[in-house]
């Protein structure tokens, strides 16, 4: 039971990466698996572990969510190119998903997304030059290429926690 566990950690893994490549919430799949794994096998995963598990991927969501904003905020644009990052992500990665193929185009249309976004609202704003509006846009694209990457990162810590979490305690 502990390498089917591993192994559908595994899947969970890749699985979940690819749904957050698409902005979508992946990052709580192997926490899902985990769990009803504990359910059928009570006993195979410590519950700190779980715990941990859950608290990076609040971690991650939070990293996710903010990137873009503050990558905008910093380069000097408004709480209106904040929300226009956000947004602009959104409508980015779906746009990007259907022009390009998958994951290349979800993650440059996401990337492009948040800085068109934070871009367009922050020009809204009264003796806004382009060329000010387009650094806050850089700022807000090269914020949300991070969060991705980092996002990636705390997928694969996440299954890597679970799955020694597992092999550690069936050892022990």
């Amino acid at each position: 039971m502990l390498w089917f566990a591993i192994i559908s950690l595994l899947v969970a893994g890749v699985l979940g990466l690819a749904l957050s490549l698409l902005t979508l919430p992946g990052i709580w799949l192997p926490i899902a698996v985990a769990l009803i794994f504990q359910w059928f096998v009570p006993g195979m995963f410590p519950w700190w572990v779980i715990g941990v598990a859950a608290g990076l991927g609040l971690l991650a969501e939070l990293l996710e969510l903010v990137a873009s904003a503050a990558g905008s905020t910093k380069a000097g644009g408004t709480k209106r190119a904040a929300a226009g990052a956000i947004l602009g992500t959104i409508a980015g990665a779906i746009v990007g998903s259907l022009v390009l193929l998958f994951p290349i185009g979800t993650i440059v249309g996401a990337v492009a997304g948040a800085g068109v976004g934070a871009s367009l609202c922050d020009r809204s704003r009264l003796n806004r030059t382009w060329k000010e509006s387009a650094n806050v846009g850089a700022g807000a694209a090269a914020a949300r290429g991070v969060a991705i990457v980092l996002k990636g990162i705390f997928g694969a810590l996440i299954a890597l926690v679970l799955i020694a979490g597992a092999v550690a305690h069936a050892y022990s």
